[in-house]
């Protein structure tokens, strides 16, 4: 299982209580971390910021009992898509994974995006006939319009909360991710906590996300700190997930 991180923490956002289930079976679970996060301005110097978390990661990831964190560690927001293009494609040679757990177009934040897009450029010189990926949700809801794979991680909320909680400098967008978890678990009827993803052929994953980031609408709200607003996040963006998922269910 590879994991793909735009920053540190989405991978324990979008997905920990299913990491910590591949774990529990055996898998071999790698994450890599894109970016190196500098930019969460927690901490005003850049470098103590990335420093801060780099050890959040390590934390969070001994915590999930991964066989590997990749730290790819670009500097946020000044690294090229070419350069991340080529690290992901050299991982994905050396790993040669079944699944791909990986952020998308579904999105809001431009780093996510930008990610996404290397990733598809990756797989698209590397093709991997079996692979499929797996889109997670990092505070835009997916919804039950795009989402068919659900997850429930009810008896993991005190370890994923443990490792949730490992990114101390990220405590703002905890909340929001406890909250998502409950919504999509009362909106498939899964116990009280569960994880959703879009699941599609790596080949797919491509032919949504290999064309310029510039070029995606930017149709999206996510969560925020009012849980009031909440409902806004479900709804706003549902005609671009409705395009997308016809897109996909045409593709070859």
């Amino acid at each position: 299982m590879l994991v793909i991180a735009p920053h540190p923490d989405d991978e324990a956002l979008g997905c920990v209580g299913t990491i910590l289930l591949h774990a529990q079976a055996g898998d071999q679970v790698c994450v890599a971390i894109a970016t190196d996060g500098r930019r969460s301005a927690v901490i005003a110097d850049a470098q103590s910021m990335a420093l801060q978390r780099r050890r959040e990661a390590e934390d969070a990831a001994r915590l999930m009992q991964l066989t590997r964190l990749e730290w790819l560690g670009f500097p946020e927001g000044d690294w090229s898509t070419e350069a991340l293009r080529d690290s992901l494609t050299s991982l994905i040679t050396e790993i040669s994974p079944d699944i791909i757990y990986a952020p998308s177009r579904i999105d809001f934040h431009p780093e996510h995006w930008r990610v996404a897009n290397a990733l598809a450029l990756a797989l698209a010189t590397k093709p991997l006939s079996e692979a499929s990926v797996r889109i997670y949700q990092v505070q835009v809801p997916l919804t039950p319009l795009i989402s068919n794979l659900v997850v429930d991680v009810s008896a993991l909320a005190t370890k994923s909360a443990a490792v949730l909680h490992a990114y101390t400098s990220q405590a703002g967008s905890l909340q929001c991710a406890f909250r998502q978890r409950h919504y999509s678990a009362r909106l498939r009827g899964v116990g009280r906590q569960a994880e959703e993803f879009w699941e599609l052929p790596a080949s797919g994953y491509v032919y949504l996300h290999r064309s310029p980031p510039a070029e995606w609408p930017s149709a999206f709200r996510g969560l925020r700190q009012f849980p009031a607003t909440d409902p806004l996040a479900f709804f706003i963006g549902n005609r671009e997930r409705r395009r997308l998922r016809s897109l996909a269910a045409a593709y070859p």
